[in-house]
């Protein structure tokens, strides 16, 4: 076998993040001082699992070719002030990216997870090794990642997770569709032992709450271990809009209900039994944009003076339902490792629009003699998302190859669902006729109608092969194929070919080039929405319009295809000491065929289209199609230090991502040659190349002295130019670069019992203020990842029985 230099797993962990990592070294000595010790079910039947490598026993980063991070979740559940799984990820790792939006319908729900600033469906997310389900939400309006679908983050407690594994590299053929940018693999825990913990925060303008409160147990069941996470969570509205402004604009109400069980069991000679489920219900609610009362011209259109004569804000309020879960059976049989598995996810969002009206169903009670009333809630319609993955793995290591290869193979076959269910008709109707006065639907969201309604399905099937070969000492080199075909749009084949090389003791070689793909999701494919607006004083339907329809149709919107890529990545490790550690990847990921949501077309920007439209009932419309080819370049640094301070332990250590995404070419179908400006329109085309900051570092000191736990850390974020909602030659939204730093002590009044206390943002920096009227928002603050509540104090209380 190679035989690299392997870092301690400590080091290792605090190579990446923040405070929560750089103290992993104490995390033994804790653990060895338990009553009860985590003894994890690796005990009972050898099996470690590290995304990028299908090598049984392969634990290390530094023992495959391509950049992989192991982030440590003890601290972040025990001592962080970050409270979800994508806001502690945002705070350690400078190549990931989530955005908190406010002002952005549906999107305002959901966390979805990106890597290197691209989109978030171009990330794929793994449970323990299997492939999460994303979400059945497509950002649309205002919303970062535009045109996107993604998986949410949030679905998966902190205190479930034993660590996460990001591999910064295209993986495609070894995992299939979404691994453009990199896999993002969360190993749940099972481990022996029980712990819980308590949580409070809340920002220093004295709203958005957070109430947490989270336990974990393991417990000895049939030979092994079934671990069992609840958690509840409760987070309040923050409001940063200016005094008498009608808006909300902050975090938006969600609570979260969560239980999670993951098990592993002896079965037979050699074999193991595993299996995880989990479960989330959540409730949120979202503010959408105010409308104005007496005096204004929102009465009879959009409001009605016996209602909210002082004006009002409509609720959107989602009901998620997130489920997911996997059962399995490795083997061994002769020197041959088996694995075959079936997982299963779910997600819906149910919409319940409250604090509304809808004003026509209000006008025409106030035409007919009444006061002018309409219901003030609506059931708006849902949609869902449903996945079933069944894989069978092979893989033997010989030894006698070489210095070592290991050989692998599988089968996996996927079958998908998706759903729109309408709302009920008061959320969508026109009541008082078309053109009378009040707008049709209820306000903030009006509700899908039954032409909207799609029930659709789809499978695929793959093989691949996976080969690792220690060809010397020094050369490692790694070896991925991988066919897939989908019952949509085709087949595809993609390939990688990766290496590490030993130059000296302490120093790595390592580079990988690779193809990839992303099909498009059945959320872009079949989406569909339809309201009503005045074109030219004409009442009109506005349509996002399904692929494959007669609207499509008659704007030549070609079949959704799948977007294909090559990356490539060239790294530096080195490790000269056992206390420094210093990891250095360029990277190169170019994107053809990306899809992206068009602009509106209507009779204004297009006349011949915008006749075919009016000949169907459509004033405008806007479609997904494959139009877009990016170039993403950049570096992910890393440096860690470790070192023995007066009396106690310092550990001190940098992360850093620069990343540089541009649009290379905007590829138009033919019916559309000639109008790529309102296909992809600047403001569109800044969503998709600034859309997360091109650099982003954070940098961490964490200090250790007796019983008191000191943690700064500093995360640096770089500039942002977006459009405006006017477009040229009004002037582009800059966002300047912003830092901000986080304070933490923590207090080990016993060996199982500690108190946090700090801030976030701790000095309280505010992004760059725009024109209200030009931000997507309708705010001073655009919908940033810098985030725009100011500062926040935190407590937190853990205890290990």
């Amino acid at each position: 076998m190679l035989k690299l230099k392997i870092m301690p797993r400590s080091v290792l962990a605090s190579l990446y993040g923040s405070t929560i990592l750089a103290s992993l070294a104490l995390v033994p000595g804790a653990v060895q001082a338990q009553t009860v010790p985590a003894i994890t079910t690796d005990a009972v039947v050898p099996s470690v699992s590290v995304v990028g490598s299908r090598r049984v026993g392969a634990a290390s980063s530094t023992d495959t070719p391509v950049a992989i991070d192991f982030i440590p979740m003890t601290k972040a559940a025990e001592q962080s002030g970050q409270f979800d799984l994508a806001q502690v990820l945002s705070n350690l790792s400078p190549s990931f990216n989530s955005t908190r939006q406010t002002g952005a319908d549906g999107a305002d729900l959901i966390d979805s997870a990106a890597l290197r600033g691209l989109g978030s469906d171009q990330t794929l997310v793994l449970v323990n090794g299997k492939r999460r389900h994303t979400v059945a939400l497509v950002n649309l309006f205002g919303a970062r990642n535009r045109g996107n679908t993604g998986t949410d983050m949030n679905g998966i407690p902190v205190m479930a997770i034993r660590e996460v594994q990001v591999l910064r590299d295209g993986a495609a053929a070894q995992y299939g569709s979404d691994a453009i940018a990199g896999v993002i693999n969360i190993d749940l825990k099972k481990s022996l032992g029980c712990e819980s913990v308590a949580g409070y925060g809340q920002y220093t303008e004295g709203d958005g709450e957070n109430w947490q409160a989270s336990a974990y147990c393991g417990v000895a069941l049939g030979g092994g271990v079934l671990g069992i996470t609840g958690e509840y969570s409760d987070r309040g509205r923050s409001n940063r809009s200016e005094p008498g402004n009608p808006r909300i604009i902050g975090d938006t109400k969600a609570d979260n209900q969560t239980i999670y069980l993951n098990g592993e069991f002896p079965a037979g000679a050699g074999g193991k039994f595993y299996f995880t489920a989990g479960v989330q219900q959540r409730d949120a609610s979202s503010a959408a944009f105010g409308r104005e009362g007496l005096g204004s011209e929102d009465i009879p259109s959009r409001n009605s003076a016996a209602m909210y004569p002082d004006g009002f804000v409509p609720f959107i309020n989602g009901k998620v339902d997130d489920r997911w879960g996997t059962v399995g059976y490795r083997w061994t049989a002769g020197e041959w490792n088996a694995d075959l598995s079936q997982t299963y996810g779910y997600n819906r969002l149910k919409y319940n629009i409250a604090n509304t009206l809808n004003a026509s169903i209000a006008n025409l009670d106030l035409l007919g003699g009444g006061q002018g009333r309409s219901a003030d809630r609506f059931y708006a319609g849902a949609f869902s998302f449903r996945q079933a993955t069944t894989n069978a793995d092979i893989s033997r290591f010989y030894s006698d190859v070489f210095k070592g290869m290991n050989v692998a193979f599988g089968l996996e076959h996927r079958r998908e669902n998706y759903q729109i269910f309408a709302g009920e008709a008061g959320s969508y109707i026109d009541a008082d006729g078309v053109g009378i006065g009040g707008n049709a639907g209820s306000q903030g969201f009006p509700g899908f109608q039954p032409g909207d309604e799609t029930d659709t399905d789809r499978h695929s099937n793959a093989a691949y092969v996976d080969i690792e070969t220690d060809l010397t000492d020094r050369l490692k080199i790694q070896t991925a194929l991988r066919y897939e075909r989908y019952s949509d749009f085709g087949s595809t084949t993609t390939g990688k070919l990766a290496a590490a090389y030993r130059l000296a003791p302490d120093l790595l070689l390592r580079g990988s080039a690779s193809t990839g793909f992303r099909a498009p999701s059945l959320q872009q494919a079949y989406f569909s929405s339809t309201f009503t607006d005045f074109v030219s004083g004409q009442p009109l339907d506005v349509v996002l319009a399904p692929n494959g329809g007669p609207v499509a149709a008659a704007a030549g919107i070609p079949q959704l295809k799948d977007e294909e890529s090559k990356s490539y990545t060239l790294g530096l490790t080195w490790s000269p000491t056992q206390a420094l550690s210093v990891t250095a990847d360029l990277y190169r990921i170019d994107i053809d065929d990306r899809i992206v949501l068009s602009g509106r077309f209507d009779a204004d920007n297009y006349p011949a289209l915008g006749a075919t439209l009016q000949q169907l009932g459509v004033g405008q419309a806007q479609f997904f199609v494959n139009s877009v080819d990016t170039k993403t370049q950049g570096l992910d640094l890393t440096v860690s230090h470790r070192a023995n301070v007066a009396a106690g332990r310092l550990t001190t250590f940098l992360a850093a991502n620069f990343s540089k995404t541009e649009v290379q070419r905007v590829k138009a179908p033919a019916a559309l040659a000639g109008f790529e400006d309102v296909l992809l329109s600047e403001r569109e085309r800044l969503f998709i190349e600034e859309g997360a900051p091109r650099r982003k570092a954070t940098l961490g000191f964490d200090y250790v002295q007796g019983k008191l736990e000191t943690a700064l850390r500093v995360i640096h974020f770089g500039p942002q130019t977006l459009g405006t909602f006017s477009g040229p030659p009004v002037p582009n939204q800059k966002y300047e670069a912003k830092t901000s730093a986080d304070l933490a002590f923590t207090w080990a009044f016993t060996e199982k019992t500690r108190l946090t206390v700090g801030g976030t943002n701790i000095f309280d920096v505010k992004p760059t203020v725009q024109d209200a009227n030009e931000t997507d928002n309708g705010f001073k603050y655009e919908s940033v990842q810098f985030g725009l509540n100011g500062a926040a104090l935190f407590a937190r209380l853990a205890h290990r029985f």
